[in-house]
């Protein structure tokens, strides 16, 4: 008998894996779902109470857990931390080990088990009430040891792991991912955290140039390739060449910006008399600007939805620099 073609059988694993994980997407869209569900009904009220918990806080948000739930735990906590709420992590396991010490009255504690019945989680908790740190517990069972203990239990709905064994922590993981960051949105927006702030905390990387200001990345002063009204194009094509931008900004008498022209100005306008115009007949009116205290991804979300590769950076209608798509990916933002 012949052997299977090879490429119907790698077809045909490939086809297995994903309705695979098709079915695991399925399993933690429902849990995704149960929490929504139940964030209109029972778990309204503890996690309204939560977030004001953790907004009145004097000290910070210690996050602990054990196992996947540690896992999540630590992801909590740098997202917490990075859009406004003081928050790190403590190894439940470790803080019987000296890493109590860690945690001051001041602060509350968000616990992370699904069953609630972690035994090593007892010595953090009894620390809890020994020193009055109110606790959050973050878990699957109403009546567990967790929940009881704590002073506001968040208790997620139950649903089926992934997992076709119903064992290894899938739906569930996710489900505390996602109720830890709603909690963390809910209190960046309460606090009217803005993007100013968060690019105090992520100055590195892409996203600390993607949230640069306009005026960090713009040539400014005489870089800027101005001309007034009334210009020959003659005239103004010299400025555009030297000045390498591949535009000139025109500007009225008391210094406005009112039109621009461009390489594709012109194309259109190429003709025997294009010289001798004026950049008022081949200029295009009311061009595109920004501000320069517009953050440089949203200049370059406005370069991209408009097609263009420059904009004149303006202060109260008065051009001050101008931008290139270059500036953006030579500051790694694009």
């Amino acid at each position: 008998m012949a052997n299977p073609n090879p490429l119907m059988a790698k077809s045909s694993g490939t086809d297995a894996a994903v309705q695979s994980a098709l079915r695991t997407l399925d399993a933690e869209g429902s849990g995704i779902a149960a929490i929504t569900a139940a964030l209109q009904s029972d778990l309204h009220a503890p996690f309204t109470a939560a977030a004001d918990l953790i907004r009145n806080a004097k000290g910070r948000l210690i996050v602990t857990g054990l196992g996947k739930s540690g896992h999540i735990g630590r992801k909590v906590a740098a997202t917490f931390a990075s859009t406004g709420t003081p928050a790190f992590f403590v190894h439940a396991a470790e803080a019987s080990h000296g890493d109590l010490g860690m945690i001051t009255a001041d602060d509350v504690i968000l616990a992370l088990s699904w069953s609630g019945e972690q035994p090593e989680m007892k010595n953090l908790i009894s620390y809890a009430a020994r020193f009055r740190i109110s606790v959050i517990a973050m878990t699957a069972e109403r009546e567990s040891s967790l929940a009881k203990a704590a002073d506001i239990a968040l208790t997620l709905p139950k649903a089926r792991e992934a997992c076709p064994h119903n064992l290894a922590p899938t739906t569930s993981s996710l489900m505390m991912l996602a109720l830890g960051d709603a909690l963390a949105i809910a209190l960046l927006e309460g606090r009217g955290f803005t993007s100013t702030d968060f690019s105090v905390l992520h100055p590195g990387g892409k996203l600390g140039a993607m949230l640069k200001y306009t005026r960090d990345l713009m040539h400014a002063s005489d870089a800027v390739p101005l001309k007034p009204l009334g210009t020959k194009m003659s005239d103004a094509l010299v400025e555009m060449t030297s000045k390498g931008f591949g535009c000139v900004g025109i500007v009225d008498a008391r210094g406005h910006i009112v039109g621009i022209v461009t390489d594709g100005d012109l194309r259109r306008h190429m003709g025997p008399d294009l010289m001798t115009a004026t950049v008022d007949e081949v200029m295009t009116k009311n061009p595109k600007t920004i501000d320069r205290d517009v953050l440089a991804g949203e200049a370059l979300e406005i370069l991209n939805s408009s097609k263009i590769t420059t904009l004149i950076v303006t202060d109260a209608g008065k051009p001050v620099g101008i931008v290139h798509l270059h500036d953006f990916l030579r500051a790694g933002v694009a």
